[in-house]
């Protein structure tokens, strides 16, 4: 698991890449990113944001790696993640 150190670079490659949207914004102004309006949050937003990102993620992989069918809510739900947090979306 993280730790908060890891968190925190994690936040700051998040400001980097919303930054790289062309949203220099305050705190709760948006970019258009992949079709959606996407926030600039704040670390006690982003938090659980990516800690969420990361459960999802893991079980995608691991679903992948054991050559299960999956869910398309599931790989729903991991876009809009990866969307929310500038990361590139699975294929």
């Amino acid at each position: 698991m993280d730790g908060p150190g890891d968190l925190v670079e994690e936040y700051r490659a998040y400001l980097e890449r919303f930054e790289g949207e062309g949203g220099t914004g305050d705190f709760g102004s948006f970019v258009k990113h992949n079709g959606r309006l996407i926030k600039k949050m704040r670390y006690d937003e982003f938090e659980p944001k990516y800690n969420e990102y990361r459960d999802v993620a893991k079980a995608y992989e691991d679903s992948v790696s054991r050559g299960d069918t999956i869910n398309d809510v599931v790989v729903k739900i991991l876009r809009e993640c990866c969307d929310e947090l500038l990361l590139e979306r699975p294929a």
